[in-house]
């Protein structure tokens, strides 16, 4: 049975923002989880991960502003900070008082800025993946061209044939949900991502996290590497961190069973999915 409930808009931080609910009511009593999809990532194509999410805790997946259907366009700011506060606006709109925050890839970044810039009601983060490019560093694995020529593909109508050259391991139905869904990212808010991937510090932030962190690192992602890993561990001597075996930077469609036991008890309880047993 699903545990999805509904799709939504709320005003919040003065635009509006859509998200898709898991779970509901029946986790009353429970802290809620926010959780925010990566850089091209709008909130329908982790509905799959929410699915099982929901099982255990009344889940929120946000589509960040320009994605998906939250406000889009030119006159917004695409900031990581402006993002961050996004996400604590979400919560004060709903009325979440104790809440973790899952971010994936770009999420992850902006899952960081939110807890240290409105700690209250966060309860926990968990960092999927994020990029550790900055000031400074190497450059995050993936390209623009990669986002921009497939987002300008999407805008004219592409097939989920012509998505697997950008995707080229994903399943059919992963392939199609891309195909349907990419033309809703508004290519100055990905370029600016992309920048702040290498213009802003995530580092920074990680000695004042204000509660409880996992980090789990795709071991074929590219992304994180041992180095990394020690660096923010020394940041962040409190932080969790975990593997996830078989699996690139999209680590849940690589591999799903491995990306839930990745999070073991941290969110209370560990993450089984009925249809994986």
């Amino acid at each position: 049975m699903s545990t999805f409930i509904h799709g939504g808009n709320v005003q919040a931080n003065g635009i509006r923002q859509h998200y898709l609910r898991y779970g509901g009511e029946r986790h009353s009593g429970k802290p809620a989880l926010l959780l925010i999809p990566g850089i091209t990532s709008p909130a329908i194509t982790w509905g799959f991960v929410a699915e099982t999410l929901g099982e255990h805790l009344d889940t929120y997946v946000l589509d960040a502003r320009g994605r998906g259907l939250s406000s889009t366009g030119p006159d917004l700011d695409y900031s990581v900070d402006t993002c961050a506060d996004d996400i604590a606006a979400f919560a004060q709109a709903m009325k979440l008082d104790s809440y973790h925050i899952a971010g994936h890839s770009m999420g992850a970044r902006f899952a960081v800025r939110s807890a240290v810039r409105h700690p209250k009601g966060v309860k926990s983060l968990v960092l999927i993946d994020p990029p550790v490019s900055g000031p400074g560093r190497r450059e995050y694995p993936s390209k623009l061209p990669w986002y921009v020529d497939s987002i300008r593909q999407s805008q004219a109508g592409m097939t989920a044939d012509d998505m697997r050259a950008f995707c080229a391991t994903w399943t059919p139905e992963q392939l199609q949900l891309r195909a349907e869904w990419l033309h809703t990212c508004y290519e100055p808010a990905i370029v600016r991502a992309f920048n702040d991937f290498h213009e802003e510090d995530f580092h920074k932030d990680l000695p004042n996290l204000p509660v409880p962190a996992l980090l789990i690192v795709a071991t074929r992602g590219g992304v994180i590497q041992a180095k990394d890993e020690a660096e923010i561990a020394a940041l962040q001597p409190a932080i969790t961190i975990t593997h996830v075996e078989n699996a690139g930077h999209m680590i849940p469609w690589d591999n799903l069973p491995g990306f839930f036991a990745a999070f073991g008890d941290f969110l209370g309880e560990p993450l089984t999915d009925p249809s994986l047993m």
